[in-house]
């Protein structure tokens, strides 16, 4: 699935920010702030995680699949909406959120791939007004990176929902899936075929699904398996590598640094600083001129 499609029933909030148009796949990440009001909408295809980022607790009223909840919603509170499932939400106060859609076809796929179970016997539960450490955290990570000027790391993205998916099938599945972990790391003859596809493609945008067909296996128990052989999750080991391929570039050519951002992978001059700096200490400037 290339994008997550418009609600069944609109609600009249904008997003404050939005990955609309990020080229995020199987997700859709939106952060909301307003006054007091309502809504409700329907989604069809989408199953909803909503976190609450208001730095005071909003008095809620909220009806979910038929049944009505009221509330103080505080700051890491978070409910789930299944696929299909209406809500209407009644807030009193300043509301600050994350909502997160998640493709319905894409959780179908996790379920078969990863955790061995029939996309049609899933079904999520409702959820209001729960905790939960983990999803409070790749929420987090997700807002970090829609706020990020630059297009950021696909790859990186990818591998959040993938584990998000996951998380959201084993906690919150009516009948709980089983998930079989693999240890060990990769084959290395399938950790070399990788390993050299990625160095063949650092300039292109590399994608977890891609790299997970390679060796025929699911992009969660790749990732897993990759980064117990490596120590790294595929996302940090590319981001590692192009910006080696740079240092490379800067000490051995006399190409502009605009030019080097995108021979690596890098989608501007600003890009590539910020990574680098992240990783060495200094900016390419600094580097090429020691």
């Amino acid at each position: 699935m290339k994008s997550i499609a418009p609600p069944a029933l609109e609600c009249p909030c904008l997003p404050v920010l939005s990955s609309r148009n990020k080229g995020w796949e199987n997700i859709l990440v939106e952060q909301f702030q307003h006054s007091s009001g309502e809504g409700k909408t329907r989604f069809k295809e989408e199953h909803t995680i909503c976190l609450s980022l208001a730095s005071r607790p909003v008095r809620f009223l909220f009806i979910q699949g038929g049944k009505t909840h009221t509330s103080l919603y505080s700051k890491g509170d978070i409910s789930v909406t299944p696929a299909e499932t209406p809500f209407f939400a009644r807030w009193d106060g300043d509301d600050h959120y994350l909502q997160i859609r998640l493709a319905s076809k894409f959780m179908q796929t996790i379920a078969r791939e990863t955790l061995d179970k029939q996309p049609d016997q899933l079904e999520l539960l409702p959820t209001f007004r729960t905790r939960d450490p983990q999803i409070e955290a790749i929420g987090l990570l997700l807002l970090s990176e829609l706020q990020q000027k630059n297009v950021g790391s696909r790859l990186y993205v990818e591998s959040l929902t993938n584990v998000l998916a996951v998380h959201l099938l084993r906690q919150y599945a009516v009948a709980k899936p089983h998930l079989s972990v693999y240890e060990g790391g990769l084959p290395e003859r399938q950790l070399l075929y990788v390993l050299e596809y990625l160095h063949e493609h650092l300039d292109q945008d590399i994608k977890l699904a891609d790299l997970a067909a390679l060796v025929g296996m699911s992009q969660f128990h790749f990732s897993h398996l990759f980064k117990q052989s490596i120590g790294l999750p595929p996302y940090q080991y590319l981001l590692q590598q192009r910006v080696e391929r740079a240092k490379q570039l800067l000490k051995q050519t006399d190409r502009t640094i605009v030019e080097i951002a995108f021979l690596c992978g890098f989608n501007s001059h600003s890009h590539l600083s910020k990574q680098f700096r992240q990783l060495t200490g200094i900016t390419p400037t600094a580097y090429r001129a020691n």
